[in-house]
């Protein structure tokens, strides 16, 4: 009887701790897409729709984001991303596209009640989700038009901002640019220290995506509250490719309470990938040298299009994705991992299967393949980047920066 006891305790325990894997496992794909809250911190939506015109709200079919297909794919809340070109930034209009930009947004979601709604705190998140709308956040990607004080600043927090990258594919006054050999600062100017400090006070979150390492390390200096990567991915798998994070700053930022949003592109996946895109960058600069085109212009279309027909994409899978999902849990916790897609801002590299926010479930799928409990999943889709961002909130609240709202 003893044993018989001892082997009926021993797989009841079996059972409790499979149960969360087993009962992801039966409850399909769809269906947990739509139960749990997604949170996407990076589409770049609003240049997409001041440059070309297009309405998510309408349908974008050569887009990655759109009304229609977020509902199909579960989006809770996706960041628009408030991305300065640095050329226009260093003309000086940076800060009145950020404006227009942020008039996009907003528009979006005063124009189409039924389907959109803005969201500029966790409460919002939650609040979007019950309501059945798709969240509409706010992050600047590129803080170069902040400088010369913190009027900008403020005016970005007013309008609804909600982190800021501080450079982007350039250095800038306030910092050095991961893509940049000119390392003007050697990481933050004094300027970027005060803007971080600022932040701080005012709720916003701080993106270390797109900045050099030592920027990434100054950062870690002066923060007082979580800092996060809005679309950043592992260097272990691309070493050399500083855009992505190494493990040493992963595990810093996620101790910190901070967490690493994987960037699907597939050039930020594998070695295959990131090569044939240096390569196409090489050839597309030989061939128009001495030319000054934009990148809509039809011949750079023409071109890029001959290119990838004599030189297959290698695209990157969804094992590639949850590769780095792994890399970063295995690093440092399942509390440390969410996604920040790049949708609409890596042109057509992204994995097969992983194509729109309409391709959700295919990651959820993935994921459960990979042995992922609905409870991990909640974490990955969304609950860290909450959790993160309720604790930046507080900070502010207990610094004298009033909160929009609670949970």
């Amino acid at each position: 009887m003893r044993d018989l006891l001892s082997g009926f305790s021993h797989h009841l325990a079996l059972f409790v701790w499979l149960a969360p894997v087993l009962a992801a496992s039966v409850v399909s794909s769809e269906a947990i897409a739509a139960d749990v809250l997604i949170i996407d911190t990076h589409i770049d939506a609003p240049i997409r729709m001041h440059l070309s015109g297009t309405d998510p709200a309408a349908g974008v079919p050569e887009a990655n984001f759109d009304y229609a297909r977020a509902v199909t794919g579960g989006l809770g809340t996706g960041f628009m991303a408030i991305f300065i070109p640095p050329d226009i930034d260093a003309a000086g209009d940076g800060l009145p596209l950020a404006h227009k930009l942020i008039d996009k947004v907003e528009g979006l979601a005063k124009e189409n009640p039924d389907k959109f709604t803005l969201v500029t705190c966790p409460y919002d998140v939650k609040k979007a989700q019950k309501r059945g709308l798709i969240g509409l956040a706010m992050g600047m990607e590129n803080g170069g038009p902040l400088r010369g004080g913190l009027d900008g600043l403020r005016q970005m927090h007013e309008r609804g901002v909600r982190y800021v990258s501080l450079a982007h594919g350039k250095s800038n006054p306030l910092s050095d640019s991961s893509y940049d050999k000119e390392r003007r600062w050697e990481g933050l100017s004094q300027e970027g220290r005060a803007l971080i400090r600022e932040m701080n006070i005012l709720g916003m979150l701080v993106d270390v995506s797109h900045l050099s390492d030592d920027a990434f390390w100054h950062i870690m200096e002066e923060t007082n509250v979580p800092a996060i990567a809005s679309h950043s991915s592992m260097r272990h798998f691309i070493p050399g490719f500083e855009r992505n994070m190494d493990d040493r700053m992963v595990t810093t930022l996620v101790a910190r309470g901070g967490v690493v949003q994987i960037n699907v592109g597939s050039g930020f996946l594998t070695r295959k990938a990131r090569d044939w895109e240096e390569t196409f960058k090489v050839a597309a600069a030989k061939h128009f040298e001495g030319q000054k085109l934009a990148p809509m212009d039809p011949a750079v279309k023409t071109f890029a299009t001959n290119y990838r027909t004599q030189n297959p994409y290698p695209y990157a899978t969804l094992d590639d994705v949850v590769d780095h999902i792994d890399h970063v849990m295995n690093l440092a916790g399942i509390n440390g991992v969410g996604i920040g897609s790049d949708f609409d801002g890596v042109g057509d590299t992204l994995p097969v299967g992983l194509k729109s926010v309409a391709d959700y479930p295919n990651l959820i799928e993935a994921l459960k393949k990979r042995g992922y409990s609905k409870r991990a999943i909640r974490k990955v889709m969304g609950e860290n980047m909450l959790r993160t961002w309720l604790r930046v909130e507080r900070y502010a609240s207990e610094h004298g920066t009033p909160p929009r709202c609670a949970l």
